[in-house]
């Protein structure tokens, strides 16, 4: 009878010991210490501590990563200062601070925590925060917190802001490189100008920054809040900061400022080993920091990107062609006459202007803004927020800078310019003025699609299949296609509402929704946007033409949907996303090795054969690129985007047109400068896919050390210098068969060659490919745009740079609309 308390007390002292070490498995103590190879791990397994060496480097840090992610490192300490012997060791002094040690004893890194505490003890949170803290204290305080001191990463519950009683600013600085995170040339911090507002610093250049805190978010970037993630500002006594929380425990986020200057809000859903990027910012060329000079509006919808705003004129013309700049820099047209009227014209939908010389009134009316800023003769601009329940009046003196259109995704504000009497009498606002645009090109199209392209519309069944309402004849050339026309409201249904949550991309056309059908089918819905300028034309063009292609590499339409305002197209959901997700990226890239790679090369091939040469229609497509190439669950390659391609007719072998619309780095020289296309526009295209496809690198934003080519440069320099398997991604030097890459180098080369009559045709392309022997395969020239930069930027590709040829021929882009 003895024997039961004896058994009950083991199995009790067991369970404290396992416990004991549960609890210990987060907490370093005074005399304990962590050595190169230990990790202390969170409690509940979420973030783990540890020595890592990134990248190539050999050198050994102590930082914080997600546990079953170790390749999302979050915070480093020892960013400067290196370990170089493998031999580190983290321990708590007995003064109470933290302290990294190398080999030699010496002191690499610590907390350097003044004042001694009882019972120091460090412990790892599942926030992923390293705290330092006095165990025997009664308060919830910390001696030190890494929170405090952030690397490129903020986490959720994380702050980035002002202590306004020490004076310290958090804020994330990037790695100097991917194998080097010592801190690097970009940051991400909270401007607390007048307004919060978020910005991307280059140094001392401001390169990005987001619209003004106005209560609820953040001005110009994606209204996901309550969708996904809250984010928060704190305003008081003792600090002004910005901070985040994901509204379910399903969803893991990161905001994560890259090498390139580039911020990306990255999720993890529960039970997936992918991280997804929710958004990513700068979101497009507008978001380039006073990319069009002082009082103008940039607008990726327009054809001239930059425009004056109303009752503003250019500075300089003359200056703009010199400097090849989309900068207009611009001055009132009239000066303003405080004594004969003055009025205010009204833009929506827009990011404020950057505020660099305002006056703010935290509780003032609309109404009383304006009469504030008719007082004053200096004011420029007004604008009232809605902050947190209460009307602000904001008011700006001075030039306006960094005005940008926004699109319906994202935030947008209203701002009123100040004019004069004169000027207000004659002109409507930007915004008035393209919204008018706008519908009325819509009328129009849409007039012409239902007399015209759509005048063969039959109602054929009145009963729904799958959410298939009709069928639709669309009318293009000479050939009809019956295309399925979907009912609103199930497209509605499909998409959760058009929730923001299921917004897989976006581009010029407009967003591009996930969707279900009730019968379980997945699709892929692009939605035009109200207010886009290219898209109904683009619609009805890509309707009229993808209907009729059927070809295992081209992106399959399952139909549209018109009604109203609302045109959308309905396409086949592809799993993996586009080609750029993998390529470009240094952790999903692994995924495609050389022949998964070599196997999409070769159905791009087919798919591009077929639209130039095997369809009824001679297809150009005009923009080909990574991100308009689909790969499905099977990876296979879907062309996808025919809202640019055009019909070739007859005998055509290539045509001009005085709008030049593609994508930079794709385009072929004598399409981006005299608006001449072709088949060959095609080819060129391809060939740059091809050498990013085997180098894993972009052709626009390419640098080197060496010289300042772009990526085509760079491997004909590699190709006549027979060092062209150097061209080939890090990734792929395992994987590969070396005699395809060197031909496919060689065969992209020949692509991309600077005169269209030089370059192979697709079947010619395809015949190259497939041919073991590279001995039979022609030498290139040199590739167009062989140009060396006199000046160069990373930051997005987005810059547009004065570039020179080699030989000394000046290239010039004019009417140049980027995608």
């Amino acid at each position: 009878m003895e024997r039961a308390p004896l058994i009950t007390l083991f199995y009790s002292l067991i369970i404290l010991f396992i416990l004991e070490l549960s609890e210990e498995a987060d907490i370093l103590t005074v005399g304990g210490s962590i050595s190169d190879g230990d990790t202390l791990v969170s409690s509940f397994q979420s973030f783990e501590l540890g020595f890592f060496s990134p990248g190539k480097s050999e050198n050994r840090y102590l930082g914080i990563w997600f546990k079953n992610s170790p390749g999302a490192v979050v915070w480093v300490a020892n960013r400067k200062n290196p370990i170089t012997d493998g031999k580190g060791v983290l321990t708590v002094s007995d003064s109470g601070n933290l302290v990294l040690l190398n080999q030699a004893k010496n002191v690499i890194w610590s907390s350097n925590v003044s004042g001694p505490a009882e019972n120091p003890v460090a412990q790892l949170l599942d926030s992923g925060n390293l705290v330092l803290k006095d165990n025997k204290s009664l308060t919830q305080s910390y001696l030190w917190q890494s929170f405090d001191y952030p690397s490129d990463t903020l986490l959720a519950g994380m702050k980035i802001g002002w202590n306004l009683k020490t004076g310290q600013e958090r804020y994330l600085t990037s790695w100097k490189s991917t194998d080097d995170p010592s801190p690097g040339i970009f940051t991400y911090r909270l401007d607390i100008n007048g307004l919060p507002q978020l910005a991307i610093d280059r140094g001392s250049m401001k390169m990005f920054r987001t619209g003004p805190w106005n209560g609820i978010g953040f001005g110009a970037v994606p209204a996901v809040s309550n969708l996904v993630f809250k984010p928060t500002v704190v305003r008081n006594d003792n600090e002004l900061c910005y901070s985040y929380e994901a509204v379910s425990n399903a969803i893991t986020m990161r905001l994560w400022l890259n090498q390139s200057g580039s911020l990306q809000r990255l999720i993890l859903n529960e039970g997936s080993s992918e991280w997804g990027i929710l958004y990513s910012a700068p979101f497009d060329q507008c978001d380039t920091y006073g990319l069009c000079g002082a009082n103008s509006i940039c607008s990726i919808r327009r054809t001239d990107t930059c425009e004056c705003l109303t009752g503003f004129i250019p500075k300089s013309q003359e200056e703009r062609r010199t400097n090849k700049s989309l900068s207009l820099n611009c001055a009132r047209e009239s000066p303003l006459d405080c004594q004969n009227g003055q009025g205010f014209q009204r833009l929506v939908g827009v990011k404020l202007p950057d505020l660099l010389k305002v006056r703010l009134n935290k509780s003032m009316s609309l109404k009383k803004c304006e009469a504030e800023c008719l007082k004053n003769c200096s004011c420029a601009a007004y604008a009232n927020l809605n902050i947190t329940g209460g009307g602000s009046c904001l008011m700006w003196f001075g030039d306006l800078i960094d005005i940008r259109e926004v699109s319906e995704v994202y935030r947008g504000e209203e701002v009123y310019i100040r004019l004069p009497a004169s000027s207000l009498g004659s002109t409507h606002d930007s915004s008035t003025k393209n919204r008018s645009k706008v519908i009325l090109l819509v009328s129009i199209i849409s007039s012409t699609i239902i007399l015209g392209l759509v005048s063969c519309i039959i109602w054929r069944k009145s009963k729904k299949r799958d959410g298939l309402l009709h069928l639709t004849r669309v009318e293009s050339g000479t050939e009809e296609a019956e295309v399925p026309l979907f009912d609103f409201s199930s497209i509605e249904n499909a998409t959760n509402n058009f929730s923001y949550a299921n917004v897989i991309g976006e581009g010029g056309f407009g967003p591009v929704y996930k969707g279900n059908l009730p019968t379980g089918q997945e699709i892929a819905v692009k939605r035009l946007s109200k207010d886009s300028g290219q898209g109904v034309e683009q619609f009805s063009n890509e309707v009229g033409l993808i209907a009729k292609l059927q070809h295992r590499n081209l992106v399959g339409l399952l139909g549209c949907c018109i009604q109203g305002d609302e045109r959308m197209l309905i396409y086949e959901f592809m799993s993996n996303k586009s080609l750029d997700h993998f390529i470009f990226d240094h952790r999903q890239k692994a995924q495609l090795p050389w022949q998964k790679r070599f196997d999409i090369v070769l159905g791009i091939t087919r798919g591009l054969l077929y639209l130039h040469q095997d369809s009824k229609l001679q297809i150009i497509h005009r923009d080909l690129k990574a991100s308009n190439i689909l790969l499905d669950s099977n990876l296979i390659p879907k062309i996808s985007d025919f809202g640019l391609a055009r019909i070739f007719g007859g005998n055509d072998e290539e045509t001009k047109t005085n709008r030049v619309v593609g994508t930079y780095g794709y385009m072929a020289p004598e399409y981006a400068i005299d608006g001449t296309f072709s088949v060959k526009s095609d080819v060129f295209g391809f060939g740059v896919l091809l050498l990013e496809i085997v180098s894993g690198k972009k052709n626009r934003g390419y640098s080197h050390p060496d010289h300042r080519h772009n990526l085509l440069g760079h491997a004909w320099l590699l190709w006549n210098e027979d060092r062209a398997l150097e061209l080939i991604d890090t990734s792929l030097e395992e994987s590969c068969v070396r005699s395809e890459v060197v031909r496919c180098i060689q065969v992209g080369l020949l692509c991309v060659q600077e005169f269209p009559e030089d370059r192979p045709a697709m079947s010619s392309v395809l015949l190259m490919l497939t041919n073991e022997s590279a001995a039979t395969l022609p030498q290139p020239k040199p590739p167009g745009f062989f140009i060396e930069r006199k000046s160069s930027t990373n930051f997005s590709g987005s810059t547009t740079t004065k570039e020179e040829s080699i030989t000394g021929n000046a290239v010039t882009i004019t009417l140049l609309e980027a995608r």
